[in-house]
């Protein structure tokens, strides 16, 4: 059985045990190397502007893989006494039968609570369109037993293009030592059809936090640490939790995680494995997702590449405090 003919008995698999399934968003492995995709408040926390660039290719042992790029500019502005962040999306399903690009623009608010703790509260705006290519699409009808996809099909076209306008929101709190967050993505829930009918997309709830744990102290550029993290999204009816661990000495920077779910519905997804180097500059990332679900023989898993910059800026008199998280 080749590749297309998996991919499409796999889809149909899921079509038919999911009549009533609900869109869901693209995902990041490296959540932290993509801040603003995942919660709006980080828009300006590095203080300084700072350019990242995200890769991620899910499944590429099947044709209909999932490739999913980002491009993100932030800096906090003091005459507007918060961040401005603009993110930039594209995520193709089934080499591009499916397309979705994403313009979102941020703001960001800190305040100071105490002398060691400080909350920030970020809002985001979002113009999506959602472009369905028919002439890739397959069906039963142009299958011949012995040449494959040789006939064309008598469904009738449908589909096309949607466009709408997103909101969401989120919230940060910081110390030297702990940070957490929490975000609501699609508040107004728009509907993304792309034929007759309504098709909301569900908002997605996500809550992080994490801590960083000094291990040794050298200098300040080659001390080590620990920094223990969790992740838990639900958007409709799905649910995932990521539990991991990051490990850090100078600029080099290790990870290992766990993505499923270890309560309610069961279900193990992924084993994630992060290898990074970060300057005061420059930022480089890569992970590798070992799928251990039933689909482990056919994905291939996940590869994602992340790349950031940080540029210099004037210091400012007053003090501002970053968030110390991680990098990946």
């Amino acid at each position: 059985m080749n590749k297309s003919i998996r991919f499409i008995i796999l889809l149909m698999s899921v079509l038919v045990l999911a009549e009533d399934a609900k869109a869901q968003d693209p995902e990041f492995t490296q959540f932290y190397a993509n801040p603003l995709y995942l919660n709006p408040a980080f828009a300006g926390t590095n203080r300084c502007p700072r350019l990242v660039m995200n890769y991620r290719n899910q499944w590429p042992s099947l044709t209909g893989n999932f490739v999913t790029t980002s491009a993100s500019y932030d800096q906090h502005v003091p005459t507007i006494q918060g961040g401005l962040g603009l993110l930039v999306l594209n995520d193709r399903a089934a080499q591009g039968t499916l397309n979705t690009t994403s313009v979102s623009g941020m703001y960001s608010y800190q305040q100071a609570v105490s002398r060691k703790f400080s909350l920030k509260a970020g809002f985001q705006a979002t113009y999506f369109q959602k472009t369905l290519d028919w002439s890739k699409l397959t069906f039963g009808d142009m299958i011949d037993p012995r040449k494959g996809f040789i006939y064309q099909t008598n469904d009738i076209q449908r589909g096309g293009q949607v466009r709408a306008i997103d909101f969401s929101a989120g919230i940060l709190g910081f110390s030297d030592k702990f940070y957490g967050g929490f975000a609501v993505h699609h508040l107004n829930e728009p509907n993304e059809s792309l034929i007759l009918g309504t098709s909301r997309l569900p908002m997605k709830y996500t809550v992080h936090a994490g801590a960083v744990i000094p291990i040794e102290k050298k200098s300040k550029d080659n001390d080590a640490r620990l920094s223990p993290n969790v992740l838990y999204r639900r958007q409709g009816e799905f649910q995932q939790l990521n539990l991991g661990m990051y490990v850090s000495k100078g600029p080099l920077v290790g990870g290992l995680w766990f993505r499923g779910l270890l309560f309610g519905q069961t279900y193990r997804d992924a084993f994630i494995a992060t290898i990074g180097i970060q300057t005061d500059m420059v930022r480089f990332g890569y992970s590798y997702d070992i799928t251990i679900s039933e689909l482990t023989p056919s994905t291939g898993g996940s590869h994602e590449v992340s790349l950031g910059i940080f540029f210099e800026c004037r210091q400012k008199k007053k003090k501002f405090r970053t968030i110390a998280c991680p990098s990946f």
